[in-house]
């Protein structure tokens, strides 16, 4: 399949059709009006996005990606991701931020974007969500929009950088959530495997099945 080179916020926007507000930063919303092609796209900007459904297939660095609907995805500049569509599935609903290094140059989340290890090709599995969660991220997505259709102004870009910074700072928070739940749920199977080992030991049955 052929890569397509989104190197710009403006290219990735013309390949959909959406609007160019801003050159370095921009929140783009998914949904069946948009015309979404199985691709292959090479990044040259940070990308975020909160899917509300599945409908699509992503193959990210090596892997596929672990994803559902009410996750989070997202990417980093120099990534390239390949996008499936689901046969006879729906057209696939999300809202991303867009946001290239460029926006961060001589910015305190210029010199912390690498703390947010999400977008490392080395992380295949998406956030999953709760409802409170989405909801958070998804204000933070419409402070910046709304920043967005203002005039540009001396205010813009910190206003738009601080609400950038916030948001991946509770993405950070609520994969931090996701893996401690995780271990939890695999030290708990563990428990009752162990559990139930003892049980049929001291059951004696161990000697009559022999």
């Amino acid at each position: 399949m052929e890569i397509y080179e989104a190197d710009t916020i403006e290219k990735y926007n013309r390949y959909f059709g959406f609007e160019t507000r801003h050159p370095l930063v921009g929140i783009v919303h998914f949904d069946d009006t948009v015309e979404q092609p199985t691709h292959c796209m090479h990044f040259g900007f940070y990308s975020l996005f909160i899917k509300k459904t599945t409908g699509c297939k992503i193959n990210y660095g090596k892997t596929s990606y672990d994803f559902d609907d009410e996750t989070v995805v997202s990417f980093a500049p120099g990534q390239t991701v390949g996008i499936h569509r689901l046969e006879d599935g729906p057209a696939p609903e999300a809202v991303g931020l867009l946001f290239h290094p460029d926006f961060l140059l001589r910015t305190p989340l210029g010199q912390k974007i690498k703390q947010y290890t999400f977008f490392s090709y080395a992380s295949n599995e998406a956030l999953h969500l709760s409802t409170e969660e989405r909801l958070i991220l998804q204000d933070y997505m419409d402070k910046i929009a709304r920043e967005l259709q203002h005039p540009i102004d001396k205010f813009s870009k910190s206003l738009i950088i601080s609400n950038i910074e916030v948001m991946l700072n509770y993405c950070m928070r609520f994969y931090e959530r996701q893996f401690v739940t995780r271990e939890e749920l695999n030290h708990n199977a563990l428990g009752k495997f162990e559990q139930l080992i003892d049980e049929y030991l001291d059951s004696g049955r161990g000697a009559i099945d022999v």
